[in-house]
């Protein structure tokens, strides 16, 4: 999963059904600000806390901004992360370099003792999360430049 450029989407699920005769793949349809988006989850997507997806739900969906997509309507976009999401708090998935820079430089992480850190299989990652993508959880960040912000939560993607 050689991606360089994420984008999301946000909102509330709408209604998970499976594609057909493919019993392995799931269709979301998220209800966002704009409208509805489908979302194609497959084997291969990374469902945070192996979460069971229910109408109602709000979540923010991952996928490959760069990746070619059918032109249809409603957009159709293949998912790589889907994550609940709380009205309260931004959920990022973002390149940081060592210092915890994202790439933009509109971002810097500063984890404290409480911020939980972990791999995508839920272990515990003990080393500098910097130089990999992280999916990173957090609700307040400072005016300045970068903005900062002390994370609820990161997971560490291992991606190369």
């Amino acid at each position: 999963m050689a991606v360089q450029n994420y984008a999301s989407v946000t909102g509330l699920v709408q209604n998970v059904t499976n594609v057909t005769d493919q019993c392995c793949t799931l269709e979301v349809s998220i209800v966002t600000r704009n409208g509805i988006v489908n979302m194609i989850l497959g084997p291969d997507t990374y469902v945070v806390n192996n979460l069971r997806l229910r109408k109602g739900m709000s979540v923010i969906a991952f996928y490959d901004a760069d990746a070619p997509v059918p032109l249809i309507f409603p957009p159709q976009y293949r998912a790589l992360v889907i994550s609940q999401k709380s009205p309260q708090e931004f959920v990022d998935l973002m390149y940081f370099d060592e210092n915890l820079v994202n790439r933009d430089n509109t971002l810097k992480l500063n984890i404290a003792s409480s911020t939980m850190v972990t791999t995508c299989n839920g272990q515990t990652f003990s080393c500098n999360p910097g130089n990999n993508w992280l999916l990173v959880y957090y609700s307040t960040t400072t005016r300045s430049i970068p903005a900062q912000t002390t994370p609820r939560r990161i997971i560490v993607m291992c991606l190369d």
